[in-house]
């Protein structure tokens, strides 16, 4: 057993927070005060001081209970917080453990109404410059409410009562409760994916709690991201959301949102009827006018004497006439002594003599190159029969009509006894013939034979 007095700070901390854990008073608290030093930790955990005019208490609030918290906790707020106190050994501190927190002296849900009507004020969601433009005559109207309730009813039937042109396509949206404000903020952008000209997104009356998925920051940002114009029309004319000031208009029941998104059938057929009416007194008009202005032309002077009108003009076309007539004339015998004129020039200066003398020298130069070929023909006739003599005295067939012939050997002339011997058969041709003969001896001649 140890007989040391003395603690560890740790063992005396441990010792008094098992007092604290043990006491039933300090396991369920209720405690009031003033909010201090509020900080609010990226993980959701929320530490605080609570505080009144005599005393401070250190308190925190763990991010699962603070989610639960509507409203932003700020300094200077006095709320109202159910809780337990314990000792936090690592300080050494007793503190108080918050699981709930209310404000104290106004609602939560008007508190968490109005810090976010703050908040996306200056951020300018709400200004008028960012409101969409409605159509006057829309196509098609996208409906984000629940699928069953009265909201969805008036909505249809005062769309098919007032202007059935138009095609309206429900979204069916969870609208209360908890996963509503997902619910709705998945509609709206799903609804911006089509060709809508109008949305209206909306349902019937409740409580501020029923209706809190529209003040939710998630559906303001959709509604004001919206490509499509919004109209809100949340509860009654008296309750009022955060969607209805991001809207690009705010209608006081969903009956008045269908009546504020189309027209009104019956007030159309009064304004085409309206129209036709004043087309049919303007036409009238008109026509009256044009018929007094016919009546007051057809009385004129020159439609009541036209033959008047027209008559100083025929006088002048006669009398153009007859210039045109007395110019033509003459202009055409000034042309007459003009080509006469020309004619007369043109046989003067016509060559005939020119031509006949030039016809004689053709003659002339004729006759003599006539003369020259003649002349040239004959010398050459003269030169072709001397030449065709000589030929014909030199011709092998005029030597062997004198006695000569020409032996062959195979078909070649033998000039020479060196070519032959004895025994060989030669052909002798002669000018009547051929001899074919045996060489039976080769005689050479000597040179006194010659």
């Amino acid at each position: 057993m140890s007989t040391d007095p003395y603690l560890s700070v740790k063992a005396l901390t441990k010792y008094i927070k098992k007092k604290f854990d043990a006491d039933p008073h300090l396991r369920d608290v209720y405690v009031k005060g003033e909010l201090s030093n509020v900080k609010i930790h990226t993980s959701g955990h929320i530490y605080f001081t609570l505080k009144d005019n005599a005393a401070r208490l250190p308190a925190v609030m763990f991010a699962a209970n603070a989610r639960s918290v509507k409203f932003k906790p700020e300094s200077g707020m006095t709320v109202l917080i159910r809780g337990d106190v314990t000792v936090y050994e690592a300080s050494g501190q007793y503190q108080l453990y918050a699981q709930s927190m209310q404000s104290d002296g106004i609602g939560d849900y008007y508190l968490a109404f109005e810090q976010l009507k703050e908040k996306l004020a200056k951020e300018g969601l709400f200004n008028a410059a960012h409101k969409k433009r409605f159509p006057r005559f829309p196509k098609k109207i996208a409906v984000i409410t629940a699928q069953t309730g009265a909201a969805v009813r008036d909505i249809i039937i005062t769309l098919n009562r007032r202007y059935p042109l138009a095609k309206v396509v429900l979204y069916p949206t969870l609208v209360q409760g908890t996963g509503a404000a997902p619910s709705i903020v998945k509609s709206i952008q799903t609804a911006n994916q089509g060709d809508y000209d109008v949305m209206i997104v909306g349902r019937g009356g409740g409580s501020i709690e029923d209706l809190w998925a529209f003040n939710e920051e998630s559906v303001a940002r959709a509604i004001f991201e919206s490509r499509i114009p919004v109209i809100s029309a949340i509860g009654h004319e008296t309750d009022t959301t955060i969607a209805d000031f991001v809207s690009d208009l705010r209608a006081a029941t969903p009956t008045a949102a269908a009546e504020l998104a189309v027209p009104s059938k019956t007030e159309l057929l009064d304004r085409v009827l309206s129209y036709q009416s004043g087309m049919y007194r303007t036409i009238a008009n008109v026509i009256s006018k044009d018929k007094a202005a016919l009546n007051r032309l057809t009385s004129s002077f020159p439609l009541a004497y036209p033959d008047r009108l027209y008559r100083p003009f025929i006088e002048r076309i006669e009398r153009a006439t007859e210039s045109l007539q007395r110019e033509t004339v003459q202009q055409l015998n000034r042309s007459k002594e003009r080509h006469s004129n020309l004619n007369n020039q043109l046989q003067s200066r016509v060559p005939l003599k020119r031509i006949k003398q030039s016809e004689m020298d053709i003659d002339n130069l004729s006759r003599r190159l006539n003369q020259g070929m003649d002349r040239s023909l004959r010398n050459n006739s003269q030169q072709l029969g001397s030449a065709m003599r000589t030929l014909d005295a030199l011709s092998p067939l005029k030597i062997m009509d004198r006695g000569y012939s020409i032996p062959y050997k195979n078909g070649e002339v033998v000039k020479s006894i060196s070519q032959v011997a004895k025994g060989d058969q030669i052909a002798i041709s002669m000018t009547d013939g051929t001899v074919n003969a045996t060489v039976e001896d080769t005689i050479p001649t000597s040179k006194g034979d010659s």
